[in-house]
């Protein structure tokens, strides 16, 4: 990290290539838009190098950099929202899928529990997403979650439990 804050294009090399695929995953749980999803990873990099002098307060990088690829991933949505002529009660949320039979028949074991999984995650709603995400896949602690998703320790528990009984209902 001295090194990158020094002006070291390898050290910012091997920061990029630490991180990038864990930020990809846990943004394509915030979005399928996986354009969108590249473009604000990269510019959460081009941020933190122009930056780079001003990150010595940073006690987790890797939380740093979930909560700001998380706020442009907002702030982007923001935009299209705003700019888009549909009014926001137009807007869906991505779907459970209910065509999956036809498409089942083509996906191997590994891929059909893998969608599966995906559209029992569509489901639930972005914020009980984003915090099973982060604690199931990306194994983060509870204060953590709190940090990344700026709530309070119980509201975290509640969307986790909420999450949960949420999926339960959908397997059964």
């Amino acid at each position: 990290m001295a090194e990158f804050q020094e002006g070291n294009s390898s050290a910012f090399s091997i920061l990029y290539d630490s991180y990038v695929n864990i930020l990809f995953n846990y943004g394509c749980k915030l979005t399928n838009d996986k354009e969108l999803l590249k473009d604000c990873i990269h510019d959460v990099f081009v941020k933190i190098y122009m930056k780079r002098t001003e990150l010595d307060s940073i006690e987790n990088l890797k939380s740093y950099l979930f909560i700001s690829l998380k706020n442009k991933l907002c702030d982007e949505m923001r935009k299209r929202v705003y700019m888009s002529d549909a009014s926001i009660d137009e807007i869906e949320p991505v779907a459970f899928n209910d065509d999956v039979e036809s498409r089942y028949m083509l996906i191997e074991k590994d891929q059909l529990q893998h969608s599966f999984l995906e559209n029992l995650m569509c489901a639930l709603s972005p914020r009980q997403r984003e915090a099973l995400t982060l604690y199931y896949i990306e194994e983060r602690k509870y204060e953590d979650i709190c940090t990344i998703m700026d709530l309070n320790y119980q509201s975290v528990r509640n969307l986790m439990h909420r999450g949960l009984t949420k999926l339960r209902e959908l397997v059964k």
